[in-house]
C-alpha cells in the first residue's frame, strides 16, 4: 500500500481533486449554447462572441464529460447528448465523408479535414460508448472507416494529415500531434470495444516516435516530418498546433499514453515503462522555468528553449504522468515534482473566483492573452484532477464511480 507521506494518495487530496474536477465541470457547462454548440468561455465564464465551432472543442466536451459522469458532474449527460448530435448533424460532411474543421452558424466556416479533428471524433464516440451513450457505435463505426480509408498510411504505420474537403491533397506534411491525439483515441476505442486493431495500430505509431524517433533525438521528439516521415527540422507553422522545434509537454503526453499501452497489453516484460520514463524525465529537466514555474513551450534539437511562452497544459499532463508513474511506484522524486506542480497551478494557474484555468501565463506569472482568448476548454485541465482519482493506468471511467 503506498504511503500517504505521497500526496497522490492522501485522502484529504483526493477530495480536493475530486471538488476541483466538479467545479470544472461546473464552469465549462456554461459553454452550452441553445443551438447545441459549444462557446468558448470568457475569465469570468461569459461566452465570447466567436461564431466558429471547432472540432476538436466539440469532441472534448464529450470525451471530458463523459469521463465527469461517474464522477456525478452536473449535466454531464446534457452535455454529452448535445454533442454527439453536433458532431453527427453539423460537423459530419455528408456529401463527401469525414469531418469539417469548424462551423458557423451560417454553415461551413472551415471545411478542412484534419486527421487531429478525426482522432478526436474517435475519442469522443469510444469515451461516449464506454458512458454509454446510444449514437456511440454509429459515430465510432463512421470515423473509424474514414480514419482507416482516408489517412491510414501502412506502409509506415502511422496517419498522414491534412485533406481538402473533397480529400484532394491539401499538402504533404506529416506530424506527430496528430498521431500522437490518434493513439490517445486508438486506446480508448481498444477499451470501449476490446477490438485488437486498435491497440494494434496504437502500438506501431508509438513504435515509430518512441523506439525509432526519440533515441536519435536525445529523447526528446521531433514534431514536424516530411511525406516519407523524415524528420523536417526546418518546419515552423500554427503557433499553437504546429510550432517548430519539440514541444515538451507532447514528450508528457506520449509517456503517460505508453504506459496506458503497456497496462493494456497485460504489463508484459520488456522496456515500455523504462522508455515512458526516459521521455518524462528529459522534458521535466528540459523545459522547467526554474524562476517562474510552469514549462516553457517549445524546444530546440539541442533542448535548449525555443518558445518560453508558457501555458497550462504541459503542467496539466505532467501531473496526470506522474501520477501514473506513482501508480506503479510511489518515488520521493516523482512526488517532490507532483507537488511542485500542484503548488503551482493552485499559485497561478486555477482561478479560485470563476473556475476553471488561466490558460498562459506572463512573465510576471500574471494571466495574459498572447495565444489564447478566454479559457479555451476543459479537456486537459480537468483530466489533471481526474486522471489522479483513478488507481488505473487505463479503463480509468470504470474507477471513477
Amino acid at each position: 500500500m503506498p504511503s500517504n507521506a505521497t500526496l497522490l494518495f492522501e485522502p484529504e487530496h483526493q477530495s480536493w481533486l475530486r471538488t476541483q474536477a466538479l467545479e470544472q465541470y461546473a464552469f465549462f457547462k456554461k459553454g452550452l449554447m441553445p443551438d447545441g454548440r459549444f462557446a468558448v468561455l470568457d475569465y469570468d465564464g461569459t461566452p465570447l462572441t466567436s461564431d466558429l465551432q471547432e472540432l476538436h472543442t466539440t469532441t472534448r466536451m464529450v470525451h471530458s464529460y463523459a469521463l465527469g459522469r461517474p464522477l456525478g458532474a452536473g449535466g454531464a449527460a446534457e452535455v454529452i447528448d448535445r454533442g454527439m448530435s453536433y458532431l453527427w448533424t453539423h460537423h459530419r460532411d455528408t456529401d463527401h465523408g469525414g469531418y469539417l474543421w469548424g462551423i458557423t452558424s451560417d454553415g461551413i466556416g472551415d471545411d478542412r479535414k484534419l486527421a487531429y479533428g478525426h482522432a478526436f471524433v474517435l475519442l469522443a464516440a469510444s469515451s461516449a460508448k464506454i458512458a454509454g451513450h446510444p449514437d456511440a457505435d454509429r459515430l465510432l463505426d463512421d470515423v473509424w472507416q474514414v480514419l482507416v480509408e482516408r489517412y491510414w498510411e501502412e506502409d509506415h504505420g502511422l496517419f498522414a494529415d491534412e485533406f481538402n474537403r473533397d480529400w484532394s491533397p491539401m499538402s504533404t506534411y506529416r506530424g506527430m500531434n496528430a498521431n500522437m491525439h490518434s493513439v490517445e483515441a486508438l486506446l480508448t476505442a481498444y477499451e470501449a470495444t476490446r477490438e485488437r486493431d486498435f491497440l494494434d495500430r496504437a502500438g506501431r505509431i508509438l513504435d515509430f516516435f518512441v523506439y525509432q524517433t526519440a533515441p536519435q533525438h536525445g529523447w526528446r521528439l521531433p514534431e514536424h516530418y516530411t511525406e516519407t516521415w523524415q524528420v523536417d527540422p526546418d518546419y515552423d507553422g500554427n503557433p499553437m498546433f504546429r510550432p517548430g522545434g519539440t514541444t515538451p509537454g507532447h514528450s508528457f503526453e506520449l509517456s503517460r499514453l505508453m504506459l496506458q499501452y503497456w497496462d493494456l497489453l497485460g504489463r508484459p516484460d520488456g522496456d515500455h515503462v523504462a522508455v515512458a520514463r526516459r521521455l518524462l524525465d528529459q522534458a521535466l529537466n528540459d523545459a522547467w522555468h526554474a524562476e517562474l514555474g510552469g514549462f516553457v513551450y517549445t524546444l530546440n534539437f539541442d533542448g535548449s528553449w525555443r518558445r518560453a511562452d508558457r501555458y497550462w497544459w504541459p503542467v496539466t499532463e505532467a501531473i496526470g504522468t506522474l501520477a501514473g508513474f506513482q501508480k506503479l511506484a510511489p518515488s520521493t522524486e516523482d512526488d517532490a515534482w507532483y507537488r511542485k506542480l500542484w503548488d503551482h497551478a493552485k499559485a497561478h494557474l486555477i482561478d479560485p473566483e470563476n473556475g476553471g484555468w488561466f490558460p498562459e501565463l506572463d512573465e510576471t506569472n500574471q494571466p495574459t492573452g498572447h495565444q489564447f482568448e478566454g479559457k479555451p476548454d476543459i479537456y486537459h485541465s480537468v483530466q489533471a484532477a481526474v486522471l489522479p482519482l483513478s488507481t488505473r493506468l487505463s479503463r480509468i471511467a470504470e474507477d471513477l464511480s
